[in-house]
């Protein structure tokens, strides 16, 4: 199963006729990382023109509202979704959606984006939940069919996602007995960072290992099983509304944990590999993030610090690594960061210590501090669309199908 989770290139044999615009739907992670990449890239300034007051948007979902939503069932969900149709494709050698299947997929995505942002938040959240349960669907006839147990996780991922949307619509239409619309989107946010504590414990030490020869590591499935699970706990304290000295020891326990997690995959061999470091210092910001989450439980910080250290380091983080590193070996290239790359990890990684650390430093800047971090950000996902749309939309250089 490690060879099959390490494994970039395509296994499926070389295909002709894998030219032209067809190329561009030959596999998930073509559509959808430019998808997200584009959304990452003018969600967040439109955002924060919002924010700043220099517009508004149409009426309906709350501006503060629309924004959680959109970064996490948006620009985060198109990302996880074109990796994992790729990823199970390797995982159980079946198929996921490609061609004109996989184009509706991205239709379906982009019209609930264009529904939100238009203010008609019934059509964008019926719409949505048609994408996540096709998500879904897709996902687990792959895994059924291969009887891969080990990762039905990821299509049970979709279909709480759909009922956590369906709960935050709920929220947002002030339906009794609902939950408040910035928890459930809370939940969703914390439901992918979970997902990376899994998938990121099982690659960022395997490729470590592979490429730097002789680097020392610590694992244990144990400290493995204890992180997720107390960051689990410390997740669900925190949406709960706990506050006070347990839930903030649970959470900074959690916090320790995952730190000694990622300083055991061997971090300190990765520095003159931009391809790898971008992996352990983006998965650094979940140990940050549940420090910050104990932090916010005795009042000493607000939750958004910690939210925003999730969201922005360890989600924006590993999307970014994750995104080039898997197009590279997806379209036929060497896994090496060139100086585009690394320009977009720094970015990135700029952009969440502004966010974060700016407002904790000097609260009386706080917005400019967001603006300037959402510059950063934007910068580093327009870079990614101007370098890697040629790549994604052209065949793959060895002549493979993929």
């Amino acid at each position: 199963m490690s060879k099959q989770l390490l494994q970039i290139q395509n296994p499926a044999a070389p295909q002709a006729g894998a030219s032209g615009p067809s190329a561009l739907w030959r596999l998930g992670f073509r559509p959808f990382y430019l998808l997200g990449a584009l959304f990452a890239a003018l969600g967040v300034p439109a955002w924060v023109a919002v924010y700043a007051g220099a517009t508004t948007l149409p009426a309906g979902l709350p501006p503060q509202t629309w924004h959680s939503h959109e970064m996490v069932f948006g620009f985060a969900i198109a990302i996880v979704t074109g990796f994992l149709f790729t990823a199970v494709r390797n995982w159980t050698n079946q198929p996921t959606p490609t061609g004109g299947r996989l184009a509706v997929f991205a239709l379906l995505w982009i019209a609930a984006r264009v529904a939100f942002v238009a203010g008609a938040s019934t059509v964008g959240l019926l719409t949505e939940l048609l994408f996540l349960v096709l998500v879904a669907a897709a996902l687990f006839q792959a895994l059924l069919r291969s009887r891969n147990r080990r990762n039905y996780f990821v299509g049970a991922l979709f279909a709480v996602l759909a009922l956590a949307d369906l709960l935050f619509w709920a929220g947002a239409q002030g339906f009794p007995a609902a939950p408040n619309p910035d928890t459930v989107v809370r939940f969703g946010l914390y439901l992918v960072a979970t997902l990376t504590f899994v998938i990121g414990g099982r690659v960022i030490p395997m490729f470590t290992a592979n490429a730097v020869r002789g680097v020392s590591q610590y694992r244990d499935v144990r400290l493995d099983r204890a992180a997720i699970g107390a960051s689990v706990v410390a997740f669900a304290l925190e949406l709960a509304g706990a506050s006070g000295v347990l839930p903030a020891l649970i959470a900074l326990a959690a916090a320790l944990l995952q730190a000694a997690r990622v300083i055991g995959w061997g971090p300190q061999g990765t520095l003159g590999k931009p391809i790898l470091w971008i992996l352990h210092a983006s998965y650094g910001w979940a140990a940050i993030g549940l420090a910050l989450i104990a932090a916010a439980a005795l009042d000493w910080v607000p939750r958004s610090l910690a939210v925003h250290a999730l969201a922005v380091g360890l989600v924006g983080g590993l999307i970014i690594g994750m995104i080039t590193r898997t197009a590279l070996g997806h379209t036929g290239r060497m896994l090496v960061a060139g100086r585009s790359e690394t320009t977009m990890y720094a970015l990135v990684q700029i952009a969440a210590l502004l966010r974060v650390f700016g407002p904790l430093i000097a609260p009386q800047w706080t917005v400019r501090f967001v603006e300037t971090s959402s510059v950063l950000w934007s910068a580093a996902f327009l870079l990614y669309l101007v370098v890697y749309w040629p790549r994604l939309s052209r065949p793959r250089i060895d002549g493979q199908d993929g």
